[in-house]
């Protein structure tokens, strides 16, 4: 093979894995306007998630977002190992795809990898979010408090439904340990 044939495909190669990466919403769905970081700001219980390797065996699952002077977000993930029985914790940091009162922001745990993170459904009153991922292989249920009413719960996987998730594969996660 010619070096201009090996280089052409290294840069065609590229560009395919970095657009597999794009940390923009999928297609069909648009995340919540009007946003504002710092009602998100504080504790969310995870309450049902798709599964993915990164949570995979934790229980009492939580995120805590801070706004930094620097318009970007901390992240701190949490929850219990119950292989292990120990917590685990990961410290990430998000920055808004577009402008802050979009609800539609990349999240890195890992260096400069970045994954997509759009709060699709949220509670007027911040007390309850629907996130989806940069595709519909992920997706979260957020609430302010450990437990969400059975009709907001029924409301949000009607959503998330319409929005094209696997609902019947969503992991409901067990909130029965205190906080630390």
């Amino acid at each position: 093979m010619r070096l201009a044939s090996v280089h052409t495909l290294l840069i065609a190669a590229t560009s395919l894995l970095l657009s597999a990466c794009s940390t923009l919403p999928p297609a069909g769905i648009t995340p919540v306007t009007g946003f504002e970081p710092a009602r998100y700001t504080g504790k969310w219980y995870e309450i049902a998630r798709l599964d993915h390797v990164f949570e995979r065996g934790l229980s009492d699952v939580s995120a805590d977002y801070t706004q930094k002077a620097d318009g970007s977000i901390r992240v701190l993930n949490r929850g219990y190992d119950t292989a292990g029985a120990r917590w685990k914790e990961a410290e990430g940091r998000a920055l808004f795809n577009t402008s802050p009162d979009v609800a539609s922001l990349k999240v890195s745990f890992f260096g400069p990898f970045f994954g997509g993170y759009h709060v699709v459904a949220l509670d007027p009153h911040y007390q309850w979010a629907l996130v989806a991922g940069n595709n519909r292989d992920y997706l979260w249920i957020l609430a302010r408090e450990k437990t969400l009413p059975a009709d907001i719960k029924t409301a949000l996987l009607a959503q998330a439904a319409a929005l094209g998730y696997a609902t019947e594969k969503l992991i409901w996660v067990t909130q029965t340990r205190p906080d630390a």
